[in-house]
């Protein structure tokens, strides 16, 4: 037992002294791997625009179809220019355990061409092979479509002005930090070994919690549990859940970071798990209401994409599966039995799907993750082995995502609501959106 400290001690002391930048940096770009990155990015990019825009589309009442396609458009820009100027430093700056610094503002100090180690300078560096802007832009898209998948759950009824406002302040405040604490070098989740491997709790749960948070404040929408509020155009709907789909095989197998056997495994269990995620969905509905619909199809499908996020690096196919179904059983009751009965408003099902998919996926990976997937030498801290200790890490971060998203979602609610107000008028909801807030219509 001693011997077994002592040895602990010398490891500990060791590491301690050895220097920061002792990773050295690739001496070369891989071209390959470069090139799969950019088409990840591509595909990340098609989640939002068209992707999300167009499921979120196709599920809204005719009078806001251009409203909510509009929010993630322009959230897009939005984003985009935060990322640029101050979001990628608060990210992945160096900073601290809890958020990065203003080290990287409007990307000073980028290496535009060759390979560079993220976290150069910290005693946990991460050697990459593709150039500092193919990993910027790739982050840029998961903090594109974060805030933009929020916007599902209050849907119907917030102010365009007031939208902008709140998600400007949110991608700095709440979701920054997220991502920090998981996927940069000094990230105190990360250090503490939670695997996330694409987002489960920066993205899904994180926008999830924040979506319900959203919904509960602004209140329901008028008439809602009397009036029809079924989705205007299906075929929208189908055509932004295929985008996803396809475009999450890019969001998982891309944050292998490298084209290998890593990103392969991760597409695979991408697929396996949208795929039974689809069937159980309806398959329960089927039983239920005696017809299989197709929005429960696609329904299912991002339910079992969202639960796959943070296990897809991590798991077998036969896990995979297991989390589809377990998602496609639990988002399905969520969003059938247990929203109703408290009768929240999640318009779209951001939390119902997302912020719950993303919980199960986060801790399903805690009791599947095969170790012998991360067994790299150029993993921090060795292999993710399924057991106790790690299913303790993945709830902590879970519960750490969602305070944060919670409490801070609540705070800027408020003071967006003090500064120009969060909801539209009665008499404007009912006009709809596409009409008040941009003098334009489908007609």
């Amino acid at each position: 037992m001693l011997l077994a400290r002592a040895g602990r001690l010398a490891a500990l002391l060791l590491l301690l002294a050895t220097p920061a930048f002792a990773q050295s940096t690739p001496a070369t770009v891989d071209s390959g791997d470069t090139a799969f990155m950019l088409l990840c990015t591509v595909l990340v990019l098609l989640m939002t625009i068209p992707g999300l825009a167009l499921f979120y589309g196709g599920m809204v009442r005719k009078k806001n179809i251009l409203a909510i396609m509009a929010q993630s458009f322009v959230l897009c820009a939005v984003v985009t220019v935060l990322w640029i100027v101050v979001g990628y430093s608060l990210t992945f700056g160096d900073g601290s355990g809890f958020v990065g610094d203003f080290s990287r503002l409007m990307l000073a100090g980028m290496a535009w061409t060759g390979p560079f180690t993220l976290g150069a300078q910290t005693a946990a560096p991460m050697a990459m092979t593709v150039p500092e802007p193919v990993f910027m832009f790739y982050q840029m898209t998961f903090a594109i479509i974060t805030p933009a998948v929020v916007t599902g759950a209050f849907a119907d009824r917030m102010k365009f002005s007031a939208l902008l406002l709140l998600m400007t302040l949110w991608s700095l405040v709440v979701y920054a930090p997220i991502a920090h604490w998981a996927w940069a070098p000094l990230g105190w989740l990360n250090a503490l070994g939670m695997a996330d491997f694409a987002g489960g709790t920066v993205v899904e749960v994180n926008s999830g919690v924040a979506g319900l948070v959203c919904a509960l404040v602004l209140g329901r929408r008028l008439g809602y549990g009397r009036d029809n509020f079924s989705p205007h155009n299906l075929g929208y709907a189908v055509t932004g859940a295929a985008l996803l789909w396809v475009g999450w095989l890019g969001f998982n197998a891309g944050s292998a970071g490298s084209a290998g056997g890593r990103a392969a495994m991760a597409m695979v269990a991408t697929q396996a798990a949208a795929s039974s995620a689809t069937l159980v969905w309806l398959g329960l509905e089927w039983v239920r209401s005696g017809k299989p619909t197709v929005l429960g199809a696609i329904s299912g499908a991002v339910a079992g994409l969202v639960a796959i996020t943070p296990a897809s690096g991590f798991v077998l196919p036969g896990a995979a599966l297991l989390i589809g179904l377990v998602a496609g059983a639990v988002c399905y009751w969520m969003v059938t039995e247990v929203k109703p009965r408290f009768g929240y408003d999640d318009s779209l099902d951001a939390f119902g799907v997302h912020g719950v998919g993303g919980g199960v996926g986060m801790l399903l990976t805690g009791v599947l993750a095969a170790g012998v997937l991360s067994a790299d030498a150029a993993q921090p801290g060795g292999a993710y082995v399924a057991g106790l200790h790690l299913l303790a890490v993945q709830a902590l971060g879970v519960g750490a995502a969602v305070a944060w998203s919670a409490g801070g979602t609540w705070a800027l609610l408020k003071l967006v609501d003090a500064v120009v107000g969060l909801r539209v008028s009665e008499e404007d909801e009912r006009r709809g959106l596409d009409e008040v807030l941009h003098g334009e219509s489908l007609g």
